[in-house]
């Protein structure tokens, strides 16, 4: 596989940082584009008080300042190109409506951390419905320990080949 164009959902999380570092160094060694994906709850205007009137400038002024939070997760050493962008749809929707325009043949999301993505499963949700492969990255943990096994002669349970030439 030699992706052109990776997506990478992001909520900035220091528990979903695993799956961006994934995501950078992944486009690093392909020489791809990177998509960073945030869902909002809206694009338009900062809640107002009742009877707040509403300019002109300041839901792109919002807007400007929800884009400049985005570019802020790629790190400066990082020598991807990308582009950012932001949603205010259901998680799912977004990411595969972005996967879609943007013609990524790789997402690179994580398991944890995407706060209130996962309580639905997003991520297991994204990997049936995509049309590209999705790779899922776990935030790192010690493993749960193994059960016993009692080996026996008929049954060893356990079994490597060396694969060097006899």
């Amino acid at each position: 596989m030699h992706p052109k164009v990776i997506l990478h959902p992001t909520d900035y999380t220091e528990s979903s940082h695993p799956a961006l570092r994934e995501a950078i160094a992944l486009a690093e060694q392909h020489t791809a584009r990177l998509v960073l994906l945030h869902v909002v709850e809206s694009l338009g205007p900062e809640v107002l008080s009742y009877g707040e009137s509403v300019s002109a400038d300041q839901p792109e002024a919002y807007r400007r300042q929800l884009f400049d939070e985005l570019r802020l997760l790629l790190p400066p050493e990082a020598h991807v190109r990308a582009d950012f962008v932001l949603s205010e749809e259901d998680l799912v929707t977004a990411i595969l409506r972005t996967q879609a325009e943007m013609e990524c043949d790789l997402i690179v999301i994580g398991t944890h951390g995407v706060r209130r993505w996962f309580t639905d499963s997003v991520a297991e949700v994204v990997v049936r419905r995509s049309p590209c492969p999705v790779l899922v990255i776990k935030r790192p943990r010690a493993a749960d320990p193994l059960p016993d096994y009692r080996a026996t002669t008929l049954h060893p349970g356990h079994l490597v080949e060396d694969g060097s030439d006899k």
